[in-house]
């Protein structure tokens, strides 16, 4: 039998870059090809709307395999694995020790202990809350104190005892006081002689890492992703600096630092962010051991990272819609490599966890794993154009950040003078203020709303606040963390409180005149008001002003819209506004005559350029007294 030999892309000459250019522009038809198809991203560079191979001449890592220096493509060269870790907060040492048991057999191959509530744990706590559990077969972790180095040289000397001086457990302690000056603001120096001793003691340890750097801090405050990775990094090498000049060659520093980063929904640059994160943080430890070359110093450069869903773009409202938040972040950390990963329950922002979001929860990477096969490809994002590209673009912005950083005297001199702060301060306003716009949209929130979800109870005060921890021996601002919703969560339960007593504002949707642009804007302003918790309802459809607005009346409206085209606008408006009595009256749209309507009394339009946030507080203040 002949073999078939034919090649199907002969068919197809080679395009270059110009001829491409050439078909866009011409396509544009004038439009401005930056304005119309390049993004600026907040992390300060432009993504364009196709790359080429050419595009990675460049980037000078491209040829290395998983495995090798400097790991932009991971460490795994059998597959993609990771650990699914849940975490769980420590009350009761043996009904901690029993929920552990029992999620173990439902697919989570972490464990997370929360005990910062608790003093210093026991080598007879660890007996209690570890009993039965095949720490061979699963990783563990201590979520305690930042600066409570006590915990961690408990568990080290738990583990010791149990399975030799020189045993492989993958086991994690959250040291941080870094970290800890990032929430509180406080920065105890004379911890780090005892971190020191820690890191001595572990050494032998090969699994054991006793330094968690938290990355997740700077997303949660409004950081953006080259602020995270570049903000971690300082903070990485802050600690090797410090152990370094100690006495302790990076050798054996390096791997005891974990990372936990946080992941959010900007899923192609969160894949890039942990390729970028490993080759920064591999160049980094490289130059803490100048001329060493061996497999030890190479393996000492390997970044630990876990995973975790940020809060910041988590919402109480349609809260459901956290799970599709958390389902792709959860793709993007998997595909990006991370080593272990923590999904939270979608409710977990505000409320208790409860059987039903853990299981959810957990079942989001299993199904990640058993079927789609996330598991089975190591760095599946090889020599895609655009995430290559990404990649190489997040690194120099993170980077350019990080000897910003060091240029200050690192990461505690950074933050003293109060510019880390500075820097994700302008951030996230620039967010703030894509929220409240909607150039940027929370589903469910700010954006297409659940018109019949309702509050039925006021939840506690502290889910809609800003975070800020300052401790009393501050010597610094600490960040304040937050979730980007809350200004809209704010506004809406308050019209959910209000309604729970009195009735809840309606707002009427009048549309009359041309069907097309009637309906298109009774949908619009539907959605815009139904953000803030309001009633809304939209009338059939009118021939007549004088019929809508005696169905406006007839339902008790408190708002009426006028919906309608904008050459309509300038008899039908006039025509409405004086038919009405107390309700309040606004044009859907911006029309030419906006200016003359104004002269007629006519004080109240909604567009697509209006500030959605401001325009609702202030018909929030009229309707709710």
């Amino acid at each position: 039998m002949a073999e078939n030999k034919i090649k199907l892309f002969e068919e197809f000459p080679p395009v270059t870059t110009r001829e491409w250019e050439a078909k866009i522009e011409a396509d544009l038809k004038g439009k401005d090809y930056d304005k119309a198809l390049v993004w600026r991203t907040i992390e300060g560079f432009n993504v364009r709307p196709y790359y080429r191979s050419e595009d990675l001449e460049k980037v000078k890592y491209l040829d290395n395999v998983p495995g090798e220096f400097p790991y932009s493509r991971g460490v795994k060269t059998k597959g993609n694995d990771w650990y699914i870790r849940q975490d769980m907060k420590v009350g009761d040492l043996e009904a901690s020790n029993k929920k552990a048991l029992d999620v173990l057999q439902r697919g989570v191959t972490s464990l997370g202990f929360i005990v910062e509530g608790r003093n210093k744990l026991t080598l007879s706590d660890l007996e209690v809350l570890l009993q039965d559990i095949c720490l061979e077969a699963i990783e563990l972790n201590l979520i305690c104190c930042s600066n409570k180095v006590e915990n961690a040289e408990v568990l080290a000397q738990f583990l010791t005892n149990k399975y030799g001086k020189e045993n492989t457990i993958k086991a994690s302690v959250n040291i941080d006081p870094v970290g800890a000056m990032t929430r509180n603001g406080a920065y105890e120096a004379e911890i780090m002689s005892k971190i020191k001793s820690l890191v001595e003691e572990t050494a032998p340890l090969k699994g054991f890492s006793a330094l968690g750097v938290h990355g997740k801090i700077f997303r949660d405050a409004g950081s953006s992703i080259a602020q995270e990775l570049g903000f971690a990094l300082a903070a990485g090498a802050e600690y090797l600096t410090q152990l370094t000049e100690a006495g302790l060659d990076a050798k054996t520093v390096a791997p005891k630092i974990k990372f936990n980063l946080g992941v959010g929904t900007n899923y192609f640059m969160e894949i890039a962010k942990l390729r970028a994160a490993r080759f920064l943080w591999a160049k980094i430890v490289e130059a803490y051991m100048p001329g060493c070359d061996s497999e030890a110093c190479a393996c000492a450069a390997i970044m630990n990272i876990h995973s975790e869903n940020t809060i910041w773009n988590k919402t109480v409202y349609d809260p459901y819609v956290n799970m599709l938040r958390t389902q792709t972040e959860a793709m993007s950390a998997a595909l990006g490599g991370t080593d272990s990963m923590t999904v939270l329950p979608f409710n977990s922002i505000y409320e208790e966890s409860t059987p039903f979001s853990e299981r959810i929860a957990r079942n989001q990477q299993i199904l990640l794993k058993e079927e789609s096969h996330f598991d089975k490809i190591s760095d599946p994002a090889a020599g895609s154009y655009y995430i290559e590209t990404l990649t190489d673009s997040l690194a120099s912005a993170a980077w350019n950040l990080f000897v910003e950083v060091q240029d200050k005297g690192g990461y505690i001199e950074a933050f003293k003078s109060g510019f880390i702060q500075s820097v994700i301060k302008e951030t996230s306003d620039k967010l703030d203020k894509g929220i409240a716009i909607r150039r940027d949209s929370l589903l469910g929130t700010n954006q297409f709303p659940n018109f019949t979800e309702y509050m039925e109870k006021e939840l506690d005060a502290e889910v809609f606040k800003h975070h800020q921890c300052k401790a009393d021996n501050a010597i610094a601002e600490p960040l304040t963390t937050y979730r980007g919703a809350q200004s809209f969560e704010i506004l809406r339960s308050a019209t959910d409180a209000y309604a729970m007593k009195n009735k809840r504002p309606l707002v009427f949707m009048l549309p009359v005149g041309k069907l097309n642009m009637r309906k298109a804007r009774a949908q619009f302003a539907a959605n815009f008001f139904a953000v803030a918790g309001f009633a809304v309802k939209e009338g059939k459809g009118y021939d007549t002003v004088e019929a809508g607005v005696a169905d406006a009346k007839k339902e008790g409206a408190d708002l009426v819209v006028l919906c309608s085209s904008d050459e309509e606008y300038a008899t039908l408006a006039p025509e409405a506004f004086k038919q009405l009595d107390k309700e309040i009256f606004v044009v859907a749209g911006y029309p030419e005559c906006k200016s003359d309507l104004e002269k007629e009394g006519i004080k109240n339009f909604i567009h697509v350029r209006s500030n959605l946030l401001e325009e609702l507080k202030a018909y929030q203040e009229q309707l709710i007294k």
